[in-house]
């Protein structure tokens, strides 16, 4: 296991056994002293994301979760991360911020390709985000202004591994599928 220690702007609320999403991974609050609080990180975690990676100083999207009578503006984030996948293009285009990623070739088509709908859903790092373009490898996002600066998207480049966190709702009817086969 690996703890991490961090920052953010609403340490002073958290409380001991919180989850808190860490670049989309769903992370219990251990301890918190003073302005700064702790979560730990587990083998599987560190193995599925990219957590493992950081490195002090990181920037990293950080947001409590949703509250069973909040308002769901989004699709459904569970903080269960499923693999990471490298920024292998990024381009501005009318104002926005194409991002393109691809996964892990040896996990390419035969388990998560199909995973990822045009104008489906799917987490980057924790945020929610919709499809555009899927193929077998990689699939496409756009990123407005306003959530390239308030997210880590703005440190974001070529070569970056982000954590990815496919829909909840493709991820249950793609494992019915398995079972009518």
């Amino acid at each position: 296991n690996v703890d991490l220690t961090l920052t953010c702007s609403f340490t002073s609320e958290l409380k001991i056994d919180q989850s808190i999403s860490h670049n989309g991974v769903c992370l219990t609050v251990v301890n918190i002293k003073g302005d700064q609080y702790t979560v730990t990180a587990m083998k599987e975690t560190l193995d599925r994301s990219n957590i493992g990676q950081l490195n002090i100083g990181d920037k990293v999207n950080v947001e409590r979760s949703m509250q069973v009578n909040g308002r769901l503006d989004g699709h459904i984030v569970q903080g269960h991360v499923d693999e990471t996948a490298e920024c292998v293009d990024m381009r501005d285009a009318d104002g926005s911020t194409y991002f393109t990623f691809r996964y892990h070739a040896d996990k390419a088509m035969a388990r998560r390709g199909y995973m990822c709908v045009d104008k489906g859903s799917v987490t980057v790092n924790g945020v929610s985000l919709t499809v555009i373009n899927p193929t077998d490898d990689s699939f496409t996002v756009a990123i407005i202004p306003f959530t390239r600066e308030h997210t880590n998207f703005h440190y974001i480049k070529i070569g970056t591994r982000v954590n990815i966190e496919f829909d909840i709702l493709g991820k249950y009817i793609a494992r019915l599928h398995h079972f009518e086969a």
